[in-house]
């Protein structure tokens, strides 16, 4: 779930509103992440290609529903 910054008092995540909130960014954190869960290269490079193959939201909804379990994303 994607959460306001104002109901994460001193938590700590992925800010989408500052760099980290980047596509690039994004997508370098979500191999990073793949790879520390022990994905696969085949796997990593598929959940990469469909995180691209669509809009923003897209990448971002995919992040959070690979990645939601252990990162928080706020705005």
């Amino acid at each position: 779930m994607i959460k306001s910054i104002s109901e994460m008092p001193g938590w700590r995540g992925i800010d989408l509103s500052g760099p980290d909130g980047n596509a690039f960014v994004l997508l370098g954190y979500a191999d990073r992440f793949a790879k520390q869960l022990g994905y696969t290269h085949e796997d990593r490079k598929g959940l990469l290609d469909n995180m691209k193959s669509g809009s923003y939201e897209n990448l971002i909804d995919m992040f959070d529903k690979e990645f939601g379990h252990f990162v928080t994303l706020w705005r």
